[in-house]
C-alpha cells in the first residue's frame, strides 16, 4: 500500500474522470465526426506501452500505469461525449498474471483506488461499468469494489465502460464451450443447433455488439489474444503512441480512419455501393 500511496501523489495523476468540458475546438471536431459518417457503436482498445513510456522518461513502471489512468479518463470522456455506446478497455490479460508479483499487487491496488474513488463520477455521468474476464482470479478486495460499482451503475445507459480484466480471447471461447457442454448434458441444447450466433450468446460479451473498431497502441502489430471471436471483422487501427500519450485527439484520428474504410464483410465493393444507393432511396 505504501507504494501506491507515494505514487498516487504524482503530479501526473488526475483522479477525477468526466470533469472536463470540451472546449470550442473539441466540440467542433466531435460535431464533424458525428456528421461525416456513422460512428462505431463499439470501440475496443488494447492499452499498451505504459512500461516503455515510463522507461523513456526515467520513471518506474508503476508511474507509467498511473500516467495511463489520465488517458483512460480522457478517452472515456470523449467517447461518452461522442455518443459511443460501448467502450472496451483491455486492462489486464490472463498472461499478465505472469508478471512480477510486486507489479501485479501494485496494479491491483491502483485499480481499487481508481474505481473506488470514481464510482460516483461514473454513476453521475450515466456510465455503466461492466467487467469481462476470469474474475475469480482477482483478489477479493478488487472483486468487491468492482461488484459494488457494477451494481450501482447497472441501469445507466449512456456508455458501457467494459473493462477486460484477467481476460483473454482463448479463455472466453473455452468458457463458452464449457458452458454449452453443460447445457448439452442437461438436454437444453441440441448439438446440431450450435452455430455462430449460439456460441456468441455464451461469450462474456453476449449482451453487446462486436467491436467495429479495434485500436492498438505502442506500435505493436498484433491483437494479443484479445476478443479473438468478437474482432473477426473489426477494423484495426495501429498507432505508435504509447498509452499514456494517447488522448482524445488520437481517438478522433482512429474514428476518422474507420469512417474512411469500406467494410465489405466478404462482399465486393460493387455490392456495397449498390446497397448504399438502395438505402439512400428509402
Amino acid at each position: 500500500m505504501a507504494i501506491i500511496k507515494t505514487m498516487s501523489q504524482s503530479s501526473s495523476f488526475k483522479p477525477h474522470w468526466f470533469s472536463t468540458d470540451s472546449d470550442t475546438s473539441d466540440k467542433r471536431l466531435q460535431a464533424e465526426l458525428k456528421s461525416s459518417c456513422q460512428l462505431p457503436c463499439h470501440i475496443a482498445i488494447i492499452m499498451d506501452g505504459n512500461g516503455r513510456w515510463a522507461r523513456l522518461k526515467g520513471k518506474t513502471r508503476l508511474e507509467g500505469h498511473i500516467a495511463g489512468v489520465d488517458s483512460v479518463r480522457d478517452v472515456v470522456e470523449a467517447a461518452s461525449q461522442l455518443g459511443i455506446k460501448y467502450l472496451t478497455l483491455f486492462t489486464f490479460s490472463t498472461e499478465n498474471w505472469n508478471r512480477p508479483e510486486k507489479e501485479i499487487s501494485a496494479l491491483m491496488q491502483l485499480l481499487v483506488r481508481v474505481i473506488g474513488r470514481e464510482t460516483k463520477k461514473l454513476h453521475d455521468n450515466n456510465i455503466r461499468l461492466n467487467v469481462i474476464g476470469n474474475i475469480a482470479r482477482l483478489p477479493e478486495k478488487v472483486r468487491a469494489v468492482l461488484q459494488n460499482t457494477m451494481e450501482l451503475t447497472k441501469n445507466n445507459n449512456k456508455l458501457v465502460l467494459n473493462i477486460a480484466l484477467s481476460y483473454s480471447g482463448k479463455w472466453d471461447i473455452v468458457q463458452a464451450c464449457r458452458s454449452m457442454f453443460f447445457e448439452i448434458q442437461a438436454g437444453n441444447i441440441d448439438p446440431d443447433a450450435i452455430d455462430e450466433q449460439l456460441l456468441s450468446s455464451y461469450l462474456s460479451t453476449a449482451s453487446m455488439p462486436d467491436p467495429e473498431l479495434l485500436i492498438r497502441t505502442s506500435g505493436e502489430f498484433r491483437i494479443s489474444n484479445f476478443m479473438l471471436w468478437q474482432n473477426a471483422y473489426s477494423e484495426i487501427y495501429f498507432t505508435n503512441a504509447y498509452w499514456p500519450d494517447f488522448r482524445r485527439s488520437q481517438l478522433y484520428d482512429a474514428i476518422l480512419e474507420y469512417q474512411n474504410r469500406e467494410r465489405r464483410f466478404g462482399q465486393t465493393s460493387e455490392q456495397i455501393q449498390k446497397k448504399n444507393i438502395a438505402s439512400t432511396k428509402h
